[in-house]
């Protein structure tokens, strides 16, 4: 009966636990909702301005940029999965993990990046007017189609990533057998293989659309606004946070909109995994062929990777110590301190989630669990504005009522990077846990281990690789953020995003290259490292 009791009591403080964490996260997001009881004359005069001069705007661009970028990542990522993964070219084990470097180049980077080197004074144009004159025609660099391009050479990664696995994971046995049915390998890869791996394109794209809405930086750069710009400059400008969030909440509808259409798009759908696939017996392009593979992966490597690094080390190089001061150590301290933390909570609170579900002595599983997870991962998919304004007002909340002050604190920077980024962790650490052979629980418990010896000796040791993975992947992410990191930050503690938002909102490229190269050499090194974690995990599995 004790023993029971114990059990019941463990179990309640499980769900406790889940709850707790499950609120961090969507409290933030679900105080937005409140503020429309907020509608005062000054609330009124705003939304009556926005009215008039911009709200059908934002929501034009903003369904614009969401159209364009899907097709993009859809088409580019997919021709490079399926190119890398079912087909054999000069330069393909290279271009294989090339073609995901564009991961670690933030988005509003790139963009500062193509306006400076195709503006009216950038090299290309002016380079042009030499040979030319000033009759020539140049397309439009601030125009949807830029930014498009934009978003589209930063992100198709998420596509590329997804594809290529469920590629791989079918190997050629589906195109065999179709061809055996009299499909041409074209007709067999457009009405078997893309079929089958559907999901996994269709929440790559999702992921993408996300990240889309998400983005302040890139959009400023090009002045495309959208409903991001939009509440960080009634907060920041106008100083209305009741506005600001629900401005917030219009853009948790495009979100939620997404999600419902990647849902239904996929319902019912799986892909099939051919363990007997692993060594993948590629088709082998000859002659032209071949090296138009060779020349498409080469461009996209070229174009989203080589080309903003050497404009980036051309700039510093020009403006040489020039823009480095003592403030450069404080950025970069800043920026590795921040994720560095972020990565740390987030990936014990991914870690203490999955346990919710899964640790022994849980025993009241059921579909509440399963509430509590989506509700905590909710995060990733509302832009850094959104949970930024959503952490304001909860701050605000609990500093007039307990007389605390958090507001403007790291504490508050950090909440909206957990909030944010949970998810991110979450995905890998419970991938690592669904390894774990329940056989190998038991035998740890015939020998006595429970309880925290057996999280300590058993979980911990075997989760450490997925453990590993989500304190990267969160890194990444968070020296990355530009929008909560702007919103929310402590007064000075300026990061290397936010200097280089400074320095590109004022045009001066030259100036933002060596925070922004800074910035992606900081990014990159954790990529570096996912990358061969993943070609370990993949050898070790073969």
């Amino acid at each position: 009966m004790a023993a029971a009791h114990t059990t019941l009591n463990t179990a309640w403080l499980w769900r406790a636990l889940g709850i707790a964490i499950a609120l961090l996260v969507a409290l933030p997001i679900a105080v937005l909702f409140l503020q429309w009881g907020n509608l005062g004359n000054g609330e009124g005069r705003i939304w009556q301005h926005l009215f008039d001069t911009k709200l059908d705007r934002l929501a034009l661009n903003t369904l614009v940029l969401l159209v364009g970028v899907g097709i993009g990542v859809a088409v580019l990522g997919v021709t490079l999965a399926a190119l890398v993964s079912l087909c054999e070219f000069p330069g393909r084990r290279t271009f294989e993990w090339l073609l995901l470097l564009p991961l670690a180049i933030p988005g509003y980077v790139m963009a500062f990046v193509f306006l400076g080197i195709f503006n009216f004074a950038g090299p290309v144009q002016t380079q042009l007017r030499a040979w030319l004159g000033t009759h020539y025609w140049f397309p439009d660099v601030q125009s949807p189609g830029m930014v498009i391009l934009v978003f589209t050479l930063v992100l198709y990664p998420y596509v590329y990533m997804l594809s290529r696995t469920a590629f791989l994971t079918q190997g050629r046995n589906l195109i065999d057998a179709a061809r055996t049915l009299g499909l041409s390998p074209r007709a067999a890869f457009f009405r078997v293989v893309i079929p089958v791996a559907r999901p996994a394109i269709y929440g790559g794209v999702a992921l993408v659309l996300m990240e889309t809405l998400a983005d302040f930086g890139a959009v400023s750069v090009f002045n495309y606004d959208t409903f991001t710009t939009a509440i960080y400059t009634v907060w920041s400008g106008l100083f209305n946070l009741a506005v600001a969030a629900q401005l917030a909440t219009l853009l948790i509808m495009f979100v939620l909109v997404t999600l419902v259409l990647e849902h239904y798009s996929r319902q019912g759908a799986r892909y099939a995994r051919d363990e007997r696939s692993r060594d993948v017996q590629r088709y082998r392009l000859k002659g032209a062929p071949a090296l138009l593979a060779s020349l498409l992966c080469l461009t996209v490597v070229a174009i989203a990777f080589v080309l903003p690094v050497g404009q980036l080390l051309l700039w510093v190089v020009e403006t040489g110590t020039s823009e480095y001061d003592s403030r450069y150590p404080e950025f970069l301290g800043h920026t590795l301190g921040l994720a560095a933390m972020a990565a740390l909570i987030t990936g014990t609170l991914a870690l203490l989630l999955c346990l919710v579900q899964r640790f022994p002595g849980n025993t009241l599983r059921g579909p509440w669990q399963q509430l509590i997870t989506r509700f905590a991962t909710l995060g990733y998919a509302m832009p850094g504005s959104v949970i930024a304004v959503g952490i304001l007002l909860v701050l605000t909340a609990v500093d007039r009522a307990l007389g605390l002050a958090l507001m403007g604190t790291v504490v508050a920077l950090l909440l909206a990077y957990l909030s944010r980024f949970l998810a991110v962790a979450h995905t890998p650490v419970d991938a690592a846990l669904e390894r774990i052979r329940p056989s190998l629980i038991e035998a740890a418990r015939t020998l006595g281990v429970s309880g925290p010896a057996l999280l300590r000796q058993l979980y911990i040791p075997l989760l450490w690789p997925g453990l590993m993975t989500a304190a990267l992947m969160v890194f990444v992410d968070v020296i990355k953020e530009m929008p909560a990191t702007l919103l929310v930050r402590p007064f000075g503690w300026d990061t290397l995003a936010v200097r280089v938002y400074q320095m590109t909102t004022e045009g001066q490229w030259e100036r933002a290259a060596l925070p922004a190269l800074t910035l992606l050499l900081a990014g990159l090194l954790p990529v570096i490292l996912l990358l061969k974690n993943s070609v370990r995990r993949k050898a070790e599995a073969q």
